[in-house]
Protein backbone atom coordinates (compact mmCIF):
# COMPACT_ATOMS: atom_id res chain seq x y z
CA UNK A 1 0.00 0.00 0.00
CA UNK A 2 1.42 3.29 -0.81
CA UNK A 3 1.52 6.23 1.81
CA UNK A 4 2.67 9.25 0.77
CA UNK A 5 2.86 12.19 3.74
CA UNK A 6 3.41 15.80 2.88
CA UNK A 7 5.08 18.19 5.26
CA UNK A 8 7.40 21.94 5.28
CA UNK A 9 4.28 24.04 3.94
CA UNK A 10 4.41 26.98 5.87
CA UNK A 11 3.74 31.15 5.33
CA UNK A 12 6.37 33.04 4.06
CA UNK A 13 6.35 36.47 2.08
CA UNK A 14 6.78 37.59 -1.15
CA UNK A 15 10.54 36.40 -2.52
CA UNK A 16 10.91 33.85 0.04
CA UNK A 17 11.73 30.39 0.01
CA UNK A 18 10.14 27.24 1.36
CA UNK A 19 11.16 23.52 1.28
CA UNK A 20 8.22 21.09 0.56
CA UNK A 21 8.69 17.50 1.55
CA UNK A 22 6.84 13.71 0.70
CA UNK A 23 7.86 10.83 2.30
CA UNK A 24 6.93 7.50 0.30
CA UNK A 25 6.40 4.41 1.18
CA UNK A 26 5.36 1.59 -0.50
CA UNK A 27 7.10 2.21 -3.75
CA UNK A 28 9.24 -0.33 -5.32
CA UNK A 29 11.18 -0.46 -8.36
CA UNK A 30 11.58 2.67 -10.44
CA UNK A 31 8.72 2.54 -13.27
CA UNK A 32 6.83 5.35 -11.93
CA UNK A 33 6.67 8.86 -11.33
CA UNK A 34 5.86 11.35 -8.75
CA UNK A 35 4.51 14.81 -8.90
CA UNK A 36 3.96 18.10 -7.23
CA UNK A 37 0.37 19.39 -7.57
CA UNK A 38 -1.23 22.31 -6.11
CA UNK A 39 -5.23 23.58 -5.71
CA UNK A 40 -6.27 26.84 -4.99
CA UNK A 41 -9.77 28.19 -3.24
CA UNK A 42 -11.73 27.91 -6.21
CA UNK A 43 -9.27 26.87 -8.13
CA UNK A 44 -8.33 23.69 -10.11
CA UNK A 45 -5.77 21.23 -9.32
CA UNK A 46 -2.85 22.24 -11.01
CA UNK A 47 0.36 20.07 -11.73
CA UNK A 48 3.38 21.99 -10.61
CA UNK A 49 6.10 19.29 -11.08
CA UNK A 50 7.02 15.93 -12.08
CA UNK A 51 9.90 13.58 -12.25
CA UNK A 52 10.57 9.86 -13.28
CA UNK A 53 12.31 7.91 -10.93
CA UNK A 54 14.10 6.06 -13.66
CA UNK A 55 16.26 8.79 -15.19
CA UNK A 56 14.77 11.56 -12.77
CA UNK A 57 14.08 13.74 -15.63
CA UNK A 58 11.85 16.85 -13.98
CA UNK A 59 9.41 18.59 -15.91
CA UNK A 60 7.89 21.89 -14.68
CA UNK A 61 4.67 23.88 -15.14
CA UNK A 62 5.31 27.06 -17.01
CA UNK A 63 4.10 29.22 -13.95
CA UNK A 64 6.95 27.65 -11.77
CA UNK A 65 9.83 26.78 -13.76
CA UNK A 66 13.24 28.36 -13.10
CA UNK A 67 11.80 28.87 -9.54
CA UNK A 68 10.47 25.50 -8.60
CA UNK A 69 12.97 22.50 -8.06
CA UNK A 70 11.82 18.96 -7.78
CA UNK A 71 14.13 16.19 -6.30
CA UNK A 72 14.49 13.16 -4.65
CA UNK A 73 17.07 11.65 -1.96
CA UNK A 74 19.27 8.78 -3.21
CA UNK A 75 16.69 6.16 -1.29
CA UNK A 76 13.77 7.70 -3.41
CA UNK A 77 11.77 7.40 -0.42
CA UNK A 78 11.71 11.32 -0.17
CA UNK A 79 10.25 13.52 -2.76
CA UNK A 80 11.20 17.60 -2.06
CA UNK A 81 10.00 20.64 -3.73
CA UNK A 82 12.25 23.63 -3.32
CA UNK A 83 9.90 26.67 -3.75
CA UNK A 84 12.09 30.09 -4.87
CA UNK A 85 10.97 33.38 -5.24
CA UNK A 86 7.60 32.82 -4.07
CA UNK A 87 4.78 35.15 -5.24
CA UNK A 88 0.77 35.42 -3.83
CA UNK A 89 -0.10 33.57 -6.51
CA UNK A 90 1.67 30.51 -5.50
CA UNK A 91 -0.94 29.90 -2.39
CA UNK A 92 -2.30 26.66 -2.30
CA UNK A 93 -2.85 23.77 -0.90
CA UNK A 94 0.34 21.42 -2.62
CA UNK A 95 -0.60 17.74 -2.36
CA UNK A 96 2.36 15.04 -4.04
CA UNK A 97 1.06 12.04 -5.96
CA UNK A 98 2.49 8.98 -7.53
CA UNK A 99 1.48 7.33 -10.62
CA UNK A 100 2.88 4.35 -12.72
CA UNK A 101 4.80 5.73 -16.12
CA UNK A 102 6.30 8.37 -17.08
CA UNK A 103 5.79 12.25 -15.94
CA UNK A 104 2.63 13.95 -16.71
CA UNK A 105 1.34 17.11 -14.71
CA UNK A 106 -2.24 16.11 -15.38
CA UNK A 107 -3.70 14.78 -11.62
CA UNK A 108 -6.56 12.49 -13.35
CA UNK A 109 -3.18 10.21 -14.16
CA UNK A 110 -2.28 9.56 -10.33
CA UNK A 111 -3.61 7.09 -8.55
CA UNK A 112 -2.22 7.61 -5.11
CA UNK A 113 -1.85 11.19 -3.25
CA UNK A 114 -0.84 12.30 0.04
CA UNK A 115 -3.23 14.44 2.12
CA UNK A 116 -1.66 17.93 1.23
CA UNK A 117 0.16 21.10 2.72
CA UNK A 118 -0.68 24.52 2.91
CA UNK A 119 1.66 27.20 1.66
CA UNK A 120 0.61 31.02 1.89
CA UNK A 121 2.90 33.79 0.48
CA UNK A 122 1.89 36.93 1.47
CA UNK A 123 2.64 40.22 -0.63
Amino acid sequence: QVQLVESGGGSVQAGGSLRLSCAASGLFGESYSMGWFRQAPGKEREGVASIYMGNRYPLYATSVKGRFTISQNNAKNTLYLQMNSLKPEDTAMYYCAERSGPTSLYSEQYNNWGQGTQVTVSS
